[in-house]
């Protein structure tokens, strides 16, 4: 049976030292993606990505257009050995970008230079230290909404990724965080954990990052996609360039809405989820949701045989 297959791409987050280094040392494409990248970037990104060090990787600047680097050799080995294609795709905050150029829209050469500033504009838009995010597991999102409406009066704090029914990251003032994290605990929450994030991504705080990212992008070409992708910012299917670009600018301060996103997927009867990148944490994500549906991954040599091996045969071990 032909298989109806949607492309996920990981965000921040899902980066790890070590990553791309098998496909680098085993396929061209991936060396002259890499050399590519270092010479778009003025800095050795492949290096960082294998050796680091992880401090310097968890740089927003820098964690952007590596992840988005290795997403997009993963995607053209994964085209070239094992011919696989998607009908539709999606991509987690910055995963959105290789969603897009994975559907035709947007060069490499042009998404690299915008997740550069986009991370350096997201970092710059808060004094280090004043924000931060945290995740809140057991709760869902009226009680969460409820809880930063609470929390107002500190400071700001909101829903800034709706990853599943009960599990949903704020992000705001670290003041008014924190005493959101002291309220879901006395809610009942499962569990609050605070993220080791550079910044609070996601939320009113970044309007200035989005305001100048707007700049940036009306520089840049988006062509009309090959495939249609679902935007964070809205849940929805898009196919047009110019609506890929309005809603990058809006995503940069508005909540990525990735549970509707996968509902959405679920609802176009998309049989099998492949998860593009670093990571496989939008995969455990799916499968909280609907664990009927079939995950796989591209991150190394073995998950592309599993993947592709699968694909072929039906077989998954």
């Amino acid at each position: 049976m032909v298989k109806r297959i949607a492309f996920l791409f990981p965000g921040q987050g899902s980066q790890y030292v070590g990553m791309g280094k098998e496909f680098y040392e085993n396929y061209p494409i991936a060396k002259e993606l890499f050399h590519e990248s270092n010479n778009i970037l003025g800095i050795d990104i492949a290096s960082l990505s294998f050796y680091g060090p992880e401090k310097e990787l968890r740089l927003t600047e820098n964690t952007q257009p590596a992840i988005l680097i290795n997403s997009i050799i993963a995607l053209r080995i994964l085209r070239e050995n094992g011919g696989v294609e998607c009908e539709i795709a999606a991509g987690h905050s910055l995963g959105e970008y290789s969603a897009l150029v994975a559907a035709g829209s947007l060069s490499l050469h042009d998404a690299i230079d915008l997740v550069r500033k986009r991370g350096r504009f997201m970092q710059e838009a808060v004094p280090v230290g004043t924000g931060t995010m945290s995740a809140i597991i057991g709760l869902n999102k009226k009680e969460v909404e409820d809880i930063c409406m609470k929390c107002s009066s500190i400071g700001i704090v909101q829903p800034a990724n709706l990853n599943s029914p009960d599990q949903i990251v704020i992000a705001g003032e670290r003041k008014a965080v924190e005493y959101a994290i002291q309220i879901a605990n006395e809610n009942g929450a499962k569990k609050v954990v605070l993220l080791p994030v550079s910044a609070p991504f996601h939320c009113n705080l970044m309007r200035s990052a989005e305001d100048r990212l707007g700049i940036e992008l009306k520089k840049v070409r988006f062509r009309d996609l090959s495939f249609p992708i679902i935007t964070n910012v809205d849940a929805k299917k898009i196919d047009l360039g110019e609506d890929a670009k309005a809603s990058l600018k809006r995503q940069v301060s508005s909540p990525v809405r990735w549970d509707e996103t996968m509902r959405l997927i679920v609802d176009e009867g998309i049989d099998t989820v492949i998860e593009i990148g670093p990571g496989n944490v939008l995969l455990g994500l799916m499968k909280r949701m609907n664990n009927g549906i079939k995950r796989l991954n591209v991150e190394d040599i073995k998950s592309l045989e599993r993947t592709i091996e699968y694909l072929q045969t039906g077989r998954r071990e």
